[in-house]
């Protein structure tokens, strides 16, 4: 469909480069925080290559930015690809951007190779996702999906203490004057992004199709212990905060690889106090944050997690107590659209993996409201939200040969 794959690689690539220079930081990395000028920049810019593209465009209230091929046989009926056009703080070029830029070139071709589709086709910078300057995540498609609401403005302000609200009225957007942001009308979305992990690397597959999103338990506890003299008190003696949690930490690393893949399970953030070097910790507050694509099998591993903290701290002599604050569910992606990027890739020959995501993405609130999937791209060395981020112009080429065929047969055939 793309003529040699060596043009579209270099294509992409440009693209890539092209779309990073708004929000090029001192670090070497991008920060494009929602409805900063660099964003607002990098949006208007793209809405010129949409429209170069022949695609007609618009914007809704909340800034996500649509081109679209109107269908000439099922107008009302949508067929969505895109991704989010917002960074997290000196990030990399490709989380986002690869999955917009991707599918625009879809649209371009298709346009130009087979003319306007029976179905409508568009594509979408969705204008936030990753919560990087306010504390609110999914603003795009949460705004879409009914998530979040123009209504129902979150009373939140970003570290310089700008609201949410008058950072959006500052960019244009929250007035009024663009379209609404529910859709009602999507029949699919497919979204393209890199896998922000090493599994598609290390087993040398340039796609990955997502079976679904991982669910997630975070939790705090909290250790209590005594206070004391880190001279005086002989180790016998002690009830030592830190040793309970650094022993409750090892155990879940050990309860995680005994349960095998794709269980995973992280302590995160570590608050110590008196945090004094010659004194021995009484009190340690610290997350858990625990993950896997099955509910059942979550739930019965939190609660494994959480009766072997208890053991532990009463085998010390420690008290302990703990808050669960988060519990997403696993969101499966749409099983009729799973087998049509499986055909895709079996007929074009592409090699491929059945993967589940670890991170959240916008096709998890989108399959609320339609048939929703997304394709994988391999990361190097799985490193992502940094400037050494990055994705080969191969692999992304492939997975976007891939996209534009998939799309070809929603939107283009009987």
């Amino acid at each position: 469909m793309f003529g040699p794959i060596a043009q579209l690689k270099q294509q992409l690539a440009n693209q890539i480069d092209w779309l990073s220079h708004y929000g090029a930081d001192s670090e070497g990395g991008v920060t494009r925080l929602l409805y900063s000028p660099a964003w607002v920049n990098a949006q208007n810019g793209l809405a010129q290559r949409m429209r170069e593209a022949g695609l007609d465009t618009y914007y809704d209230d909340a800034g996500n930015l649509y081109g679209r091929l109107e269908g000439t046989e099922q107008p009302e009926a949508v067929v969505l690809t895109g991704s989010h056009i917002d960074t997290v703080r000196s990030g990399g070029k490709y989380d986002g951007a690869a999955g917009i830029l991707a599918g625009l070139s879809c649209l371009r071709q298709l346009y130009e190779q087979y003319g306007r589709p029976k179905r409508t086709l568009e594509i979408v910078s969705l204008c936030e996702e990753e919560g990087s300057r306010f504390p609110v995540t999914f603003w795009g498609s949460g705004n879409m999906t009914g998530r979040w609401s123009m209504s129902r403005i979150p009373e939140v302000s970003d570290i310089e203490g700008i609201p949410l609200a008058h950072a959006m009225a500052d960019a244009g957007f929250g007035l009024g004057t663009h379209r609404p942001c529910r859709r009602q009308d999507l029949i699919a979305f497919i979204e393209l992004h890199i896998e922000q992990g090493m599994v598609l690397e290390r087993l040398g597959r340039p796609i990955g199709i997502v079976q679904g999103i991982v669910g997630q338990v975070r939790l705090t506890f909290e250790v209590c212990g005594e206070t004391n003299h880190a001279g005086t008190t002989q180790m016998g003696w002690r009830k030592d905060a830190v040793a309970g949690m650094a022993e409750m930490a090892l155990a879940l690393e050990q309860e995680a690889k005994a349960a095998g893949d794709p269980y995973v399970a992280t302590v995160g953030k570590i608050v110590v106090t008196p945090n004094v070097s010659n004194v021995i910790a009484g009190n340690v507050l610290f997350t858990v944050d625990l993950r896997h694509p099955n509910a059942f099998s979550l739930e019965t591993f939190a609660r494994q997690v959480v009766e072997r903290f208890y053991s532990i701290a009463s085998d010390r002599s420690l008290q302990l107590s703990h808050r669960q604050w988060m519990h997403a569910e696993p969101v499966p992606m749409n099983d009729a659209l799973i087998r049509e990027l499986e055909q895709t890739c079996q007929s074009l020959q592409v090699s491929y993996h059945a993967i589940h995501s670890g991170a959240g993405h916008d096709a998890q609130l989108l399959s609320a409201i339609c048939p929703s999937a997304m394709l994988f791209v391999p990361s190097r060395a799985g490193i992502s939200h940094s400037p050494d981020e990055y994705t080969s112009a191969q692999d992304l080429a492939l997975a976007t040969i891939v996209l534009a065929d998939t799309l070809h047969r929603l939107a283009y055939g009987n």
